[in-house]
């Protein structure tokens, strides 16, 4: 084995031996980059149903491990990587790191950011990756948000609405409070786009409505956060999901000084002057497989990550505090 540069603080072999929770489709892109990559070797997976899990590992020639506990008690992994329900992120997170694991997790790192917030403290404390995915800020539609920014500045509002009708509403975890969490934290990107175009954020006004909730699950939910940041700008999430909703809409809108700005999955445009001028939004094909190989960058070579667990950490702080502004009615100060 080929020990890890020592200018990184982290520890691994080449190849690096991984550990993964999840059996879903993230996790299987992951598998299938680790599979190709000779820097990596998936040894040991663990999912929700054992029947499942048996499957996936058969395919990807790993052990089949019977629990999160069990996986990152083994010593023969560097690498934990996490791809399961938000509410079980944290929990693994933490005893991962105490057993000087290195660590992938898909956003949110916690539901609760005390948790989070003791998680990056204690990677620092070991010197280990904690790394907390944020696949919005590699993708085409965010840095083509970035490289226009300048043409209508200065910003002074941003809307961002992401709608997802889906009927009937599957009976699946994403659409229970215990698992997926308060919907802007588990779908944390959507403040995360937000909080890396625009900094620190003063205050955040939220509401929050669920449509047939059924002891923990619901049918349809609707979100809205007014994100005051101190720099001037003012930015409204909107995230809704279920039954409830009858059209889709995936759209970024921003407005500057010189000119405004709208974005879709596939294309935006800068308006100013008399014709709007097209422009050109990348794709989302293989990002995953991209973080993936970039994780691998990080341990074999100490190059930097794009997103860093602190400001991932931060955005979560915000999306708690649109929890609590949702539930007391009143505008929430952040602390910064």
């Amino acid at each position: 084995m080929t020990p890890i540069p020592s200018s990184d603080r982290t520890s691994a072999s080449v190849p690096v031996r991984v550990g993964l929770v999840g059996t879903g489709y993230v996790a299987k892109t992951r598998a299938q980059t680790f599979r190709s990559d000779r820097r990596s070797q998936l040894v040991a997976v663990t999912g929700h149903t054992p029947e499942t899990t048996k499957a996936f590992c058969q395919e990807f020639e790993a052990s089949f491990v019977p629990g999160w506990p069990e996986l990152v008690a083994r010593d023969d992994l560097d690498l934990i990587v996490i791809s399961t329900i938000n509410s079980d992120h944290g929990a693994i997170v933490r005893s991962a790191l105490e057993r000087d694991k290195n660590v992938v997790v898909e956003y949110p790192l916690s539901l609760d950011p005390e948790e989070a917030r003791e998680c990056v403290a204690l990677a620092k404390r070991r010197g280990k990756l904690l790394h907390v995915e944020h696949l919005e800020l590699l993708g085409g539609l965010h840095n083509a948000i970035k490289d226009s920014l300048a043409a209508i500045a200065p910003v002074f509002y941003a809307r961002y609405s992401t709608i997802n009708p889906q009927r009937p509403a599957p009976d699946r975890w994403t659409y229970r409070h215990s698992l997926f969490g308060y919907p802007f934290a588990g779908a944390l990107s959507r403040l995360h786009r937000f909080t890396d175009l625009f900094g620190p954020v003063a205050s955040v006004t939220a509401r929050s409505q669920f449509w047939n909730a059924d002891g923990d699950r619901f049918r349809s939910c609707l979100c809205n956060a007014q994100l005051t940041f101190t720099c001037g700008t003012v930015g409204e999430a909107v995230y809704g999901k279920g039954e409830t909703f009858w059209d889709s809409e995936n759209c970024f809108t921003l407005y500057g000084e010189n000119g405004t700005l709208i974005f879709t999955p596939t294309g935006g445009q800068l308006l100013r002057g008399d014709a709007p001028q097209p422009l050109e939004v990348g794709s989302r094909r293989g990002l995953f497989a991209r973080d993936t190989q970039m994780v691998l960058d990080r341990l074999v070579e100490g190059t930097p990550l794009y997103v860093s667990p602190e400001a991932s950490l931060y955005t979560l702080t915000v999306a708690d505090a649109a929890r609590r502004s949702a539930e007391i009615g009143r505008t929430v100060m952040v602390e910064n």
